[in-house]
């Protein structure tokens, strides 16, 4: 079995972080990512929350030890992530406390659901938060940096070797291995220069964003934040939002948003059957994903 983050450095994370007058009266692990533990804590004492929720980056909380990543992971990224958010104006949970050592850090526990489950349970809330996101979208649109083209060339690289694993374990894959290289190099070929790039959560799924109370939504696995093509983060709101994407959708470059796709389905295809070689413990959810992106790569292709 798998040993978490001990609770008692969590206790002590709230005694240095609020005070040794709050106290830690429960823990419990949240279902979540493969790279850190999410936990909420309830808490007691005079001026202290009912609940904060602890992030723990510890080794034993990653299930892709040794084995590379195309996101970043860690206190530091999720602390620049934050700072950059908040700076243009997008909401993400308030840090209350970080400790650079430990790689651990308190946030404010935000309660109530994921926008995933507000689609089923509270349509007419969904649809107030989509239209709250689209506008947080645009903030991050109009977020900045001069483009580099390096991106250009890592996201061709990266999915030739997502493209390579993949094609190790699927012979389906395999087997379409020359159309989809030819397709990955006839699309990065066809980009024409774009001077800068905007702001991307990178993994920016409706579990990734809890709701606030007046529908506003906070966003959350936040590490992955980089500046690059927005055609990227579509990509992956497009496969994620599915029928609930239409008030997100904005004006993009077809040719950057075909490339951004087939690579996405192609790290979708290695990342979940690499993770499937550990412990990592939700293994049919990871099959599904690999299946469903296996059939769409497919499809891209003719085949």
């Amino acid at each position: 079995m798998r040993a978490f983050t001990d609770p008692s450095e969590l206790r002590r994370l709230v005694r240095e972080g609020l005070g040794p007058g709050c106290r830690v009266t429960g823990v419990e692990r949240l279902r979540g990512g493969s790279k850190k533990g999410v936990y909420r804590l309830t808490l007691a004492g005079v001026g202290a929350p009912p609940t904060v929720i602890a992030y723990s980056w510890a080794p034993q909380e990653n299930y892709w030890p040794g084995v590379p990543t195309p996101h970043p992971s860690g206190l530091a990224p999720f602390l620049s992530a934050h700072h950059t958010l908040q700076a243009a104006g997008v909401r993400t949970p308030h840090v209350l406390y970080a400790s650079e050592p430990d790689n651990l850090a308190l946030v404010e526990d935000i309660p109530g659901d994921t926008l995933e489950t507000t689609f089923t349970t509270n349509p007419a809330r969904a649809a107030k938060a989509l239209s709250k996101l689209a506008v947080a979208l645009d903030h991050m649109a109009a977020h900045t940096s001069p483009a580099d083209h390096i991106s250009e060339d890592l996201t061709l690289s990266r999915a030739l070797n997502d493209l390579t694993e993949a094609a190790t374990r699927d012979p389906r894959i395999n087997a379409a291995t020359p159309a989809l290289t030819n397709r990955l190099h006839e699309l990065h070929a066809a980009l024409t220069p774009r001077p800068a790039y905007s702001l991307v959560h990178g993994e920016l799924g409706p579990d990734h964003i809890l709701l606030a109370p007046d529908a506003h939504p906070v966003l959350i696995d936040i590490e992955s934040l980089t500046h690059a093509d927005p055609e990227q983060e579509h990509a992956y709101l497009r496969l994620r939002f599915g029928p609930h994407y239409a008030p997100l959708s904005r004006p993009l470059n077809p040719t950057r948003l075909s490339l951004h796709t087939l690579a996405l389905h192609l790290s979708l295809i290695a990342g979940p059957l690499r993770l499937l070689d550990g412990d990592f413990p939700h293994r049919d959810a990871m099959r599904g994903i690999a299946e469903h992106n296996t059939r769409e790569a497919l499809r891209l292709v003719g085949m």
